[in-house]
């Protein structure tokens, strides 16, 4: 399944907080990429990460981003939108083939 997860800054992220905790969230991060989970990511300057994600359910998600150390200290939260193929485009190819 395919999966969306959008970053968000909490109020309690200061950039000393993040000179802290980077060296530690950008290997995790890289080693999800590694194993499959993450399929591709982008960066919103000054909010945070946006992953496309591999996993096997939502749940598997939450449990992924969770690990982060980022979310482990409250300074990031994730919104999840799971992302499916787009229905209509089945409409274009019927009665071909």
């Amino acid at each position: 399944m395919k999966v969306m997860a959008i970053a968000t800054k909490t109020a309690a992220w200061t950039p000393e907080q993040f000179e802290k905790y980077i060296p530690h969230e950008a290997p995790h991060t890289l080693q999800l990429y590694l194993d499959g989970k993450i399929e591709q990511f982008w960066f919103r300057e000054k909010i945070g990460p946006i992953f496309l994600m591999n996993v096997e359910s939502l749940d598997d998600a939450r449990a992924t981003l969770d690990s982060l150390p980022f979310v482990v200290e409250g300074l990031h939260t994730y919104e999840l939108m799971p992302l499916v193929p787009l229905a209509p485009l089945g409409r274009l190819i019927q009665g071909h083939g």
